[in-house]
């Protein structure tokens, strides 16, 4: 897998995290989907990684945690972006806007 940090996205994460300590991690957040393949792909920023399931994948930018079995559900090149204009996260392939308004949850509750 393959993941690019864009200069905006990369600023706004910096602002975001900014003095604190934890990993960033793109969850595959199912919770409420009612069915694992209606999952939003989501930025989270974690104290720790989940032992049992995350791997880290190293990008242009920094590395970042994610889901081994939630993998099958992501493509194999991505890329993170932040628009202005919507004030929100962007995740996209080559062939498609994945998520159009990525949210990012500091240490949110597991």
């Amino acid at each position: 897998m393959k993941i690019q940090f864009t200069d905006a996205a990369t600023q706004k994460i910096n602002d975001k995290i900014a003095g604190k300590e934890g990993y960033l991690k793109l969850k595959y957040d199912t919770e409420g989907c009612g069915c694992v393949v209606s999952g939003i792909p989501t930025l989270w920023y974690v104290t720790e990684p989940d032992g049992t399931d995350d791997v880290t994948v190293e990008t242009n930018r920094f590395p970042i945690l994610v889901e081994k079995s939630k993998t099958v559900f992501l493509d194999e090149e991505l890329k993170i972006d932040f628009s202005t204009s919507s004030n929100t996260f962007q995740l996209k392939s080559p062939g498609q806007i994945i998520n159009g308004r990525m949210n990012f949850l500091l240490y949110p509750e597991r």
